[in-house]
């Protein structure tokens, strides 16, 4: 991975401008900066008082749910495969 070409962009979350540098396409980078703020402005409408920190981690913690949700879903999803498989 070290020999991989980084890549270098700024994105806008949430009204802030951050620099992200990876080694994923530019536009996987804008995709996910985009997740995030779309995600970040869907909690702000239900949750009005709460200033960018608290809706920053607000906005963490709802995704990791979400990955571990997916996580779970997939590790039943390989199971059911083996099965039909065996």
């Amino acid at each position: 991975m070290a020999d991989q070409e980084k890549n270098r962009i700024s994105v806008e979350i949430y009204g802030n401008t951050y620099k992200m540098v990876g080694t994923e396409s530019t536009g996987h980078m804008r995709l996910v900066a985009s997740i995030v703020d779309d995600k970040m402005r869907e909690i702000r409408v239900h949750n009005p008082s709460l200033d960018s920190s608290k809706l920053a981690v607000l906005t963490a913690v709802n995704t990791v749910h979400e990955l571990l949700q997916l996580k779970e879903q997939v590790e039943k999803l390989e199971e059911e495969l083996k099965k039909l498989k065996g």
